[in-house]
């Protein structure tokens, strides 16, 4: 594994040597990086452009510091080789800091979100609790903080089950469970609570099962770039910008986790 991440922050530096310059034109062009399918932080709008919690705020950095914006969506069980492939500057987007990252060589913005997973049934089925799941197949995206708790330290419960179905989109999880062919998905909260808004039919078992924080993840060595975003935030947070964001009724279900907006509250008290 250590050779492996080695071998791909050698790429990557080679890479940066013959990568044409973002500020070829005189201006910076900043790629953000999202899973494309991660309402409400990033996902399609109905205009056909990416819209989302994080899109939105970075859209309003990259305004703030003058950069042209560009959102490029990652496959996201491949999302750390993009980044290092040059792909896009960052991944921000609903992105759960780990220490494995951090002891990898990644460089991670300042935590802003808090976060927990869930699991998300059919309301007909009757599940009210995580036992309930004894012998089912529980369905989870691939590459996501979700899968990571059911190989370690959520193993447990996760041998409880029948088996566990991985998807390589969240989206693909839901449809496998309206479908019939798995009896829960295993996903992050304001993902569940916004899919769940929208169906009727489905319902959230009281239960938080892994608390994580949300970061945004940049390569090895951009530490000034991490710098500049994460002064920009504050700076909109300060000035209200990321307020009006946040106050949007899209993102009604995470306002309450935004650590920036908690932060502000706590001070104001």
């Amino acid at each position: 594994m250590k050779k492996t991440l080695a071998l791909l922050l050698a790429l990557a530096m080679v890479a940066a040597l013959f990568a044409p310059s973002a500020f070829a034109d005189g201006k910076k062009t900043f790629v953000m990086g999202i899973d494309p399918e991660y309402p409400p932080f990033s996902y399609l709008g109905d205009d056909g452009n990416y819209t989302g919690f994080d899109v939105e705020v970075c859209k309003a950095v990259c305004d703030y510091l003058g950069w042209d914006f560009k959102v490029f969506g990652v496959n996201w069980d491949e999302k750390l080789v993009q980044l290092d492939s040059f792909e896009c500057d960052c991944v921000w987007s609903g992105m759960t800091i780990l220490d494995s990252m951090k002891e990898a060589g990644y460089v991670i913005s300042e935590p802003y979100y808090d976060n927990t997973q869930v699991l998300v049934v059919k309301k007909a089925d009757g599940f009210t609790k995580s036992a309930d799941l004894k012998g089912k197949i529980v369905a989870v995206q691939l590459g996501t903080s979700g899968e990571t708790l059911l190989n370690g330290d959520l193993a447990e419960l996760a041998e409880s089950f029948d088996s566990v179905l991985t998807c390589d989109s969240f989206l693909k999880c839901f449809t496998e469970l309206q479908g019939g062919a798995v009896d829960a998905v295993f996903v992050d909260m304001p993902v569940a609570a916004s899919y769940v808004a929208k169906h009727d039919d489905l319902a959230i078992i009281d239960e938080n099962l892994g608390a994580e924080q949300y970061g945004i993840a940049f390569r090895a060595g951009d530490a000034e770039l991490c710098k500049a975003v994460d002064e920009a935030v504050q700076a909109l947070v300060e000035n209200g910008t990321y307020a009006e964001i946040a106050a949007k009724p899209a993102y009604a279900d995470i306002v309450n986790n935004l650590l920036f907006l908690n932060a502000e509250t706590e001070a104001a008290a």
